[in-house]
């Protein structure tokens, strides 16, 4: 049986690391600042036409249920739309920007939407907590380091 390249519950491909469990994640996210974060992708887009995002989520996390339902013709994924804010906010996740750098370009980039700095903060911050819910991205913080081998 052949995997589903795209998992809710996986590390997007290349990332040769898994989450850790729910304590450990639970710690690591209490102690640390949300601000320095730094966020990864772990679901593909697409560019719609008027310049915003879809975020595509797998219908089916087993092959086999794909298989049963290609004959009632479902679509593979289910398109989670993004305005704007929500598109930009997308692409500036790359798993290299903490989440205070996402937040200073898109002040730079809107300046007229979010005129408090504490206003822009408090929605990337809400909007980064809503993807990491519904298992859109993870924090490279909670990734497991691989294990050394003692020479």
């Amino acid at each position: 049986m052949q995997a589903n390249p795209i998992s809710r519950h996986l590390p997007p491909p290349g990332c040769n690391s898994m989450e850790v469990h729910f304590f450990k994640r639970r710690k690591i996210l209490k102690k640390s600042n949300a601000l320095d974060l730094i966020p990864v992708r772990l679901l593909n887009h697409e560019l719609r036409e008027d310049g915003n995002l879809d975020i595509l989520l797998p219908r089916f996390k087993r092959s086999w249920l794909e298989r049963l339902m290609a004959p009632l013709h479902r679509k593979e994924f289910i398109r989670i739309k993004l305005d704007r804010f929500g598109s930009t906010s997308w692409l500036l996740i790359d798993g290299i920007k903490p989440v205070q750098t996402i937040c200073d370009e898109l002040e730079k980039k809107y300046p007229e939407l979010l005129s408090p700095e504490s206003e822009t903060l408090d929605r990337v911050n809400k909007f980064m907590t809503i993807l990491y819910q519904q298992r859109f991205i993870s924090f490279q913080q909670l990734q497991k380091l691989p294990l050394r081998k003692h020479s």
